[in-house]
Order: C-alpha cells, then sequence, then structure tokens
C-alpha cells in the first residue's frame, strides 16, 4: 500500500461517507439490539445531547475494544479535527492539535481533574502516558471551552473517564518487536459502595526512533546510525473507591499512577541531525482525587473536590542528563440543578489552581489563578435547547480574565436538528514563560500577556431510528497574541486562524454490521508568516467496518492524511511531511462467555510513513492475546 495524492484522498473521503449513505436500504434488516443511540456529554458540565452539542464527540468503552486500542493517540486519531502526532512509535511524545490550535492550547482531564504539564515550558500534555486498560469513556469539545474550563481551553477539551472495576479481568497480549502487555483489574460496585484496583503494564522492544530513510545527504551528512531499537516500558496503576456515606452524601476519590521509560532519539554532534543515540526519556506522574457529593434541598446537588497531580520528567544520554517536576493542586466547589432531560439545568461554582514547577536553573517558582464559572440550558421550547456560559478567571501575575460561550440545538423534523455555537479561549502564560526561563538576558518576561482566541461553529445533524446518525459541522478559529520564543526572549508577536469542516458518520448496517467514519478538511494558517501551521494536515480521514456475528469479532479501520508541513531533520528547517495511507485488521472469537482470544494487524499494507517527519513508524506487524471477563 502506497501513500495517494490529493485528489485520491477526496475520493477516499467520498467513498468512505457514501458508503454509509448507500447502507441506509440495509436499516431495515439491522440488529435491534445494535444501535446509535442517544449519547449523553459530561464535559460541558451541565449534561447535554451530544447531537446538540456543537463540535463534541464521543468514544466509548465499545468502540476502544473494537479497534483494540493500546493508547490513547490509537482513539484520538479517528476523531474530527485532532491532527495527532508523536516523536518516535513507541512512547515517544505524542502531542494532538485541536482545530488547528497548538498541542499545548488543549486542556487535558482525568476524571474531571486538569493535569496539563506545569513543568513543560509551553503547559503541553504528553498522551503517550494514557493507557487505554483503565478508561471507559473519551469525550472531547471541539472549539474553545474557557468559559466553563479555564486557562488551556483554546483548541478545546480532551476528559478521560476512568472506569469503575466490577469484577474481575485479566487481558494478556504479544507479538511483534518483543511486545509483551499484562492488565488486571479487580473490584466490587453497587449502588452503596464502590472498590477497586487495576493495573497494566507494556513492554516493547520497538523499532528506530529515527527513520532508517532518512536523506542526510540532503544536509551534508553521511549516513547516521539507525540500527538502535528504541523501546519502552510503561505501568499504570490505580485504586478507586466510592461510598454512600448517608442517603445525601456521596464520597468517592482515586489514585492513579503512572511511570515509563523510553529510549529516544536526538540530535547528536557533530552533524546535530535527528539520529540515534543513547538518550532515555523517564516520566512518572500521580493523580489523585477525593470528592464529596452533597444532595441539598431544592433539588440543588453540591460537589467539593480536591484533586492533585505531580510529575517527574527526566532525560539522560548523550544529551546530558536533566530533569524537571511539577505539582498541580486544584480546589472546586460547584453547586448544580437539573439534568439533560429538564427544561432548566445549570452548574456554577468557584475553583483554586495552584501550580508549581521547577526551573532549568533548579530554582522552583509558582503560579496560580482563582475562578468562578456559571453555565446553563434551556429548552424554551421543546424543538430547541440552548446553552450559556461565562467565566472570570483571576490569575495572581496577569489581568483577570472573562471569557463567554453561547450555543444552541434546533431539531428541524425529519430526524434533521441545527446546531451552532461561538466561544472565547484564553490561555494564561505557563510558569516557564513568566519567569523567562531559558532566556537571554534573564530575568523575569516583561509585557507578557495572555493568548486569546474565539471559535465559532455551525453544523448540520442527522439521526434516523437510533441506526444512523451523521453530522458535518463548518468552523472557524482565531487565535491571538500567541507567545513565541525570540531573541532569547518570549514575546506575544503571533496570530493563527484555522478554517475547516468536520463530518463524521456512524451507523448500524444490519447482519452484525457496524460503521464509523469520520473527515476533516482543516485549513490552519499561521498569520505571521502565512505558512501552513506545522503538523496539521489539510485533510485526513478515517473509517471503520466492523462485523459480530455469534463468537466472531472482525474489523478493519483505514487512517489517512495528507501532506503537512513539519521541521526537518536540524529541528529548523522548514519541510512537507508526505501523506499516507494506513490500515489495521482486528479479531476476535468467544472461546466462552468469560473467555476470548484476540489477534491484529496494524499496518496491514506494510507502508512506510511518518507521523512527524523524520520519525519511524513500524512496518506490518502482529499481535494475539486473551481477555477474561467474570
Amino acid at each position: 500500500m502506497t501513500a495517494i495524492e490529493p485528489r485520491s484522498r477526496r475520493r477516499l473521503a467520498v467513498l468512505l461517507f457514501a458508503g454509509a449513505a448507500l447502507s441506509v436500504p440495509a436499516l431495515a434488516h439491522a440488529d435491534p439490539t445494535t444501535t446509535v443511540g442517544d449519547v449523553i456529554i459530561t464535559a460541558t458540565r451541565v449534561p447535554a445531547p451530544v447531537d446538540l452539542t456543537p463540535g463534541a464527540y464521543v468514544i466509548t468503552d465499545k468502540d476502544i475494544e473494537q479497534r483494540q486500542a493500546v493508547y490513547a493517540a490509537d482513539v484520538l486519531n479517528t476523531v474530527p479535527s485532532l491532527a495527532v502526532y508523536s516523536d518516535g512509535a513507541f512512547g515517544g511524545l505524542t502531542s494532538v492539535r485541536q482545530r488547528g490550535a497548538s498541542s499545548d492550547q488543549t486542556l487535558v482531564l482525568i476524571d474531571g481533574m486538569p493535569v496539563n504539564d506545569a513543568s513543560q515550558p509551553e503547559g503541553g500534555f504528553d498522551f503517550s502516558a494514557i493507557d487505554l486498560a483503565d478508561i471507559s469513556r473519551v469525550e472531547v469539545l471541539n472549539g474553545p471551552q474557557s468559559s466553563i474550563w479555564g486557562s488551556d481551553a483554546i483548541g478545546g477539551v480532551i476528559s478521560f473517564t476512568t472506569k469503575e472495576p466490577n469484577g474481575v479481568s485479566l487481558d494478556a497480549e504479544t507479538g511483534s518487536y518483543a511486545t509483551t502487555r499484562l492488565a488486571g483489574s479487580v473490584g466490587v460496585a453497587n449502588d452503596k459502595w464502590a472498590l477497586g484496583a487495576s493495573i497494566s503494564s507494556y513492554a516493547t522492544d520497538g523499532i528506530s526512533a529515527a527513520d532508517p530513510r532518512n536523506n542526510y545527504a540532503a544536509y551534508g551528512a553521511p549516513p547516521q546510525d539507525t540500527s538502535e531499537q528504541d523501546g519502552t516500558r510503561d505501568l499504570t496503576a490505580s485504586v478507586r473507591g466510592r461510598v454512600d456515606v448517608t442517603d445525601w452524601l456521596e464520597l468517592d476519590g482515586q489514585g492513579r499512577i503512572n511511570q515509563s521509560r523510553t529510549d529516544i532519539a536526538d540530535y547528536p554532534a557533530p552533524y546535530f541531525l535527528l539520529a540515534d543515540t543513547n538518550d532515555v526519556a523517564t516520566s512518572r506522574s500521580l493523580d489523585a482525587y477525593l470528592r464529596a457529593k452533597v444532595t441539598g434541598p431544592f433539588g440543588l446537588d453540591q460537589e467539593f473536590s480536591v484533586s492533585h497531580y505531580t510529575i517527574s520528567r527526566g532525560d539522560t544520554g548523550e544529551g546530558g542528563d536533566f530533569g524537571y517536576d511539577a505539582t498541580r493542586d486544584v480546589y472546586r466547589w460547584t453547586v448544580a440543578g437539573g439534568d439533560a432531560k429538564d427544561g432548566l439545568s445549570f452548574i456554577g461554582g468557584a475553583e483554586r489552581d495552584n501550580a508549581d514547577a521547577s526551573l532549568s536553573t533548579g530554582a522552583r517558582s509558582d503560579l496560580g489563578e482563582s475562578s468562578v464559572f456559571l453555565a446553563g440550558q434551556w429548552r424554551p421550547i421543546q424543538q430547541l435547547t440552548t446553552s450559556a456560559s461565562v467565566r472570570y478567571d483571576d490569575p495572581d501575575v496577569y489581568h483577570g480574565q472573562v471569557t463567554a460561550r453561547a450555543g444552541a440545538g434546533y431539531e428541524i423534523g425529519g430526524g434533521f436538528s441545527v446546531v451552532g455555537s461561538i466561544g472565547q479561549g484564553f490561555k494564561t502564560p505557563t510558569i516557564s514563560e513568566t519567569v523567562c526561563d531559558f532566556c537571554f538576558p534573564t530575568g523575569p518576561s516583561v509585557g507578557l500577556q495572555p493568548e486569546h482566541a474565539q471559535g465559532e461553529d455551525v453544523g448540520l445533524v442527522w439521526r434516523l431510528n437510533q441506526q444512523i446518525s451523521a453530522r458535518v459541522t463548518a468552523y472557524q478559529l482565531d487565535v491571538h497574541n500567541l507567545i513565541a520564543y525570540v531573541n532569547g526572549r518570549y514575546v506575544n508577536i503571533d496570530e493563527s486562524r484555522s478554517r475547516g469542516v468536520e463530518t463524521e458518520v456512524e451507523a448500524a448496517l444490519g447482519w452484525g454490521f457496524s460503521l464509523q467514519a469520520s473527515y476533516t478538511h482543516d485549513d490552519a494558517i499561521d498569520e505571521d508568516t502565512g505558512q501552513q501551521e506545522l503538523r496539521v494536515p489539510k485533510d485526513m480521514a478515517s473509517g471503520g467496518l466492523f462485523w459480530t456475528w455469534r463468537q466472531t469479532h472482525l474489523g478493519v479501520t483505514v487512517r489517512d492524511e495528507s501532506s503537512d508541513s513539519d521541521i526537518g531533520l536540524d529541528g529548523f528547517t522548514p519541510v512537507t511531511r508526505p501523506g499516507f495511507t494506513v490500515a489495521n485488521l482486528t479479531g476476535a472469537y468467544d472461546l466462552t462467555k468469560h473467555l476470548t482470544l484476540t489477534a491484529r494487524i496494524e499496518n496491514l499494507g506494510n507502508t512506510h510513513y511518518e507521523e512527524s517527519y523524520g520519525y519511524g513508524e513500524p512496518g506490518r506487524s502482529a499481535y494475539i492475546g486473551i481477555k477474561f471477563r467474570e
């Protein structure tokens, strides 16, 4: 299988959605137990139907199981408007650009608690740390969401919900590159209380992080060594509990740890080009929360929570030995009334966010902010659902920020709905940017301001008899006061704009078949240079066809990306990364009610491709496993 040209890419996208449309007659024969169904999204803070929430997408545990996904990137790359890329196939730094926004402008939540890395100079999040073994649900909100979640939510929000173990589960898998994966959980859950624990490990010898086909001659250098296998070792463990203390008080909490060790590529002397080195990246993180839910009078529910996130990162090898760490504590109180089916529902509250991080000098610095917010949903008539939110954030160092968002969805009949929204976003400078770490001359930043954004979208949604759903959304996102590192200082000089269309189809086709497909066209431009934003393909498409018949489960998934702008092997020269198409095949067979055999082939066509320029991706590889559920 080889990369295909833009015209063929458009044809691929059209075929994916035409296939869904042509399948409508088959819905009359659909298995009644297989439905698309109504989905409620909670990352909006006021629970709302996903069909009436602009830019909202949900990945369920069924989706994760169908694709036999291992890490977050394996499912995020199927979501419209998410450009996912990694610096190394196994355990490499994995980032997401949402509607063209930079990777540090996406807020990441685990069980509602923010986990963006305060020790990163730009405050981004590494998605390679999210093993899906203990994840039950992923919700994505595209577009600015600062009016409900505060700083960092310029491109949007990606929210992970962990599982509440109930029973016993064991997974084991092995395959190419000496890969092994083990996962297990045990727990008891009922209406009154729950207690459970889970653990998962992943190990592989991997492949060279630097692509063996890199053209070093173009930089006046001889071939570099790319024979090293860059592997990774990853461990995730969690403990979770819940108890109804009284009929009006519920307590719940969780602690989740992750640690990893990954061989990485670097820019060694004397040519300073991306190549194999003996560098090793390490990471240890802990996220934990304790929450009290109080059912009060007048139908109001209150929630008090405290969350703690800490991360320690290190790098040893030819590039030198260094490390950084950070902590983040969030204190939150909310009061809510109504639900998604009520004519009126709302949530309001207050938060305090304290972050602390180490600097390159060995010193430490902190940054915090206090916030209040109010969000509501109102249905004045049966066909119309409206929503609005407003928030005030008061950073300790910068001026206060007010952000707002408004949205509406109207059911026009025949299963069709029109949805739209307009919202604002902002991002407070990080600790590194505030104190001007790595700056020359040294000294704190002067005149630095938060980044700001405004986004709009409008979409058409169609749902037929709980068997098929489709949506098309047009959007735009403008970001101002972007912070850049120029001449040894952080300054607000840059602007960017994104204009695009995102589409999604999900259908139960009958005879055990189901289809999922998505396509995005994203024109993301750096207004300062007039060039396409780095690592944002203009065209992205994915599709999955799945079949279940009695004990047998089969699936084929295809992912296609056009070429995009990237940086060369020297780390700064602009280049074009070629587009690619890759396909995976999955299969499972239920031996008994509790025992299932699994198998999958990744990169079925043995395509040579790169998610990030210069970083290799594995060829055709195969994995087999077994699952036990009790």
